[in-house]
């Protein structure tokens, strides 16, 4: 394995070295949207264009600035991420801003990263430009078109690598909880937590097979989609077979076929991913495809469940498609990416827990045959880095069994948030206090979210800040959406809304409008009732898409419970 005191720009150009010829990313929108053909780089044609942007960006901008990265999923994408770098700046991986509409996300990113220079292409350039204000108090930033940039391969180049030790980008998070925040992730953080990921996955092989390959659709600008698309690869030096989230929402069935048609694949997605291409993808798409080479799926950034894994893999099994392939994974910005996932096995493992016992914090399985109670996927035995369960109040470790915060540390811990020094030392300097034998006091990182070690297996039950009090007692939202999820099969936010008197349990529920919608109304009500013992006090039926979320598909809560509390949801059950 590379070691860990390189940097990216360095991988790079050790692949462009010994790798020059072969693929290194090809892009499939075209070809998976019929409107043109797949577009594809070598090592050492990306090389020579990170080269190129780099020599522009120094005429531009200082080491250490931050350089916006503002254009659409593709090629140009990837060059400007590796062009920042190599040039000694800090990427700041960001989407496009929203046609039409003010950006209010980038514009917060914008203003806390006082970017000098917006990396961006053509085909955006009109869009982006109206972002080219100054902007946290600096000068307005430079913008430059990476696909207009002189990549005339006969030209001799400056090859100085200008990229040192510390941060590489910031990773600014998606905003379930809070504002977005700045995690200044390091080339080391990255290196180290893939370095670790690829042991966890690829576990059974000696050294990484030179027919794995990685296919993702996910977007550059999240920490999964930016991790396992754009560095794994460079790392690892294997092919990487990408497409953008857009596509994939057009076309799910084209997520299955480029696992099937490339080599021991590796590739990545939320749950709700699972669903849509089971739902969506018929046998004539599959016709004559064999996914029994599928080497790992893994299932993060949201919580896996396992009646979505057992319909994925009913529909895919004629297909040769093996459960075991299937990986419930844990990680988080702060963390690079990667915490946590299990060994693999023939089945996702899971176990039930009473709702009474999660309900005053503790995580103890219901016996065999034991009826109700919720079933939680398994993480595993935490490996490779360590995990403690800590009482978010007193600091204090929590026994086996019992559910708190989540606390991890390793050198995949970033380096703190941008310019937020008193946040830095509350999430990312957290002690222990009377630290069991064996486990430092400190430094580790707060995740925010609450789990339990049962039987050796860590469980996650959900965001710490997100936790429901009504009637007196503790209650997970992902418990009671999974409920009703399983009947409406639309998307689920559960939030507890204050009155005079108490919380009161508020569903939203996103479905498709028929002439059931009374009917599943009532079924809600009931199955919350029976399987939580709580009552709906209201239940707000929206159309899709009327939740809203963050830009890795977690449902926004905290943004749910505001639209509510100022009627902004268009009801679909007013007349019922």
């Amino acid at each position: 394995m590379p070691n860990t005191d390189v940097t990216l720009p360095a991988l790079l150009r050790h692949q462009a070295t010994t790798r020059g010829d072969a693929a290194a990313f090809t892009f499939m929108d075209g070809a998976v949207l019929g409107t043109g053909h797949h577009e594809s780089l070598t090592w050492s044609q990306l090389y020579r264009r990170v080269l190129s942007l780099a020599e522009e960006l120094r005429r531009t901008a200082t080491k250490g600035d931050r350089v916006a990265i503002m254009a659409p999923q593709g090629l140009d994408y990837i060059v400007a991420f590796y062009g920042a770098m190599q040039a000694g700046l800090i990427a700041v991986p960001l989407s496009v801003p929203l046609f039409g509409a003010h950006d209010q996300r980038v514009e917060s990113v914008l203003e806390d990263s006082a970017p000098s220079v917006l990396l961006t292409t053509s085909a955006a350039v009109a869009d982006v430009n109206k972002y080219a204000n100054p902007h946290g108090g600096g000068s307005a930033p430079a913008l430059i078109e990476v696909d207009v940039i002189d990549f005339d391969p006969t030209r001799t180049l400056e090859d100085t690598d200008d990229s040192r030790p510390g941060p590489a980008y910031l990773q600014y998070t998606s905003g379930s909880t809070r504002t977005p925040a700045g995690v200044i992730v390091s080339h080391h953080n990255v290196i180290s937590n893939i370095e670790q990921a690829v042991v966890h996955y690829f576990g059974e092989f000696d050294k990484l097979p030179d027919d794995a390959a990685i296919v993702s659709w996910l977007p550059f600008f999240h920490d999964m989609g930016l991790i396992m698309g754009l560095c794994a690869p460079v790392f690892a030096g294997r092919s990487a077979v990408l497409m953008s989230p857009l596509a994939f929402l057009s076309k799910p069935a084209s997520w299955m076929q480029l696992l099937a048609t490339n080599t021991r694949c590796f590739s990545a997605a939320p749950n709700f991913a699972f669903e849509l291409a089971a739902r969506r993808t018929s046998d004539a798409d599959m016709a004559g495809l064999d996914l029994s080479r599928v080497h790992v799926i893994l299932s993060g950034a949201e919580r896996v469940h396992r009646a979505t894994v057992r319909r994925f893999v009913d529909r895919f099994a004629p297909f040769g498609l093996k459960e075991r392939v299937i990986r419930p994974s844990y990680g988080l910005a702060e963390a690079t990416l990667y915490v946590a996932t299990p060994e693999a096995s023939d089945t996702v493992r899971t176990a039930r827990f009473g709702f009474e016992d999660l309900a005053a914090g503790v995580a103890r399985r219901c016996e065999p045959g034991q009826d109700g109670g919720t079933e939680l996927t398994s993480y595993g035995p935490p490996r490779g880095y360590p995990i403690r369960i800590v009482d978010p109040e007193t600091g204090i470790e929590r026994l086996a069994g019992t559910i708190g915060e989540i606390w991890a540390r390793g050198d995949n811990v970033a380096l703190g948030y941008w310019r937020k020094p008193e946040q830095t030392a509350r999430v990312f300097r957290a002690r222990i206090n009377n630290p069991s034998e064996g486990t430092p006091a400190g430094p580790w990182l707060r995740t925010g979210d609450l789990g339990a070690v049962s039987d050796g297996e860590l469980f996650i039950m959900g965001r710490l800040k997100d936790l429901l009090i009504v009637d007196g007692r503790n209650h997970h939202p992902e418990d009671i959406e999974a409920t009703i999820h399983e009947i409406t099969g639309g998307r689920v936010a559960a939030i507890a809304v204050q009155d005079e008197a108490s919380e009161n349990l508020v569903a939203i529920v996103e479905v498709k409008l028929a002439p059931r919608l009374d009917s599943v109304k009532r079924e809600v009500a009931d199955a919350v009732w029976k399987s939580h013992n709580l009552c709906v006090d209201d239940l707000v039926l929206v159309s899709p898409g009327s939740i809203p979320i963050t830009t890795s598909g977690k449902i926004r809560r905290s943004s749910c419970g505001q639209l509510y509390r100022q009627g902004g949801f268009q009801r679909l059950d007013v007349a019922i």
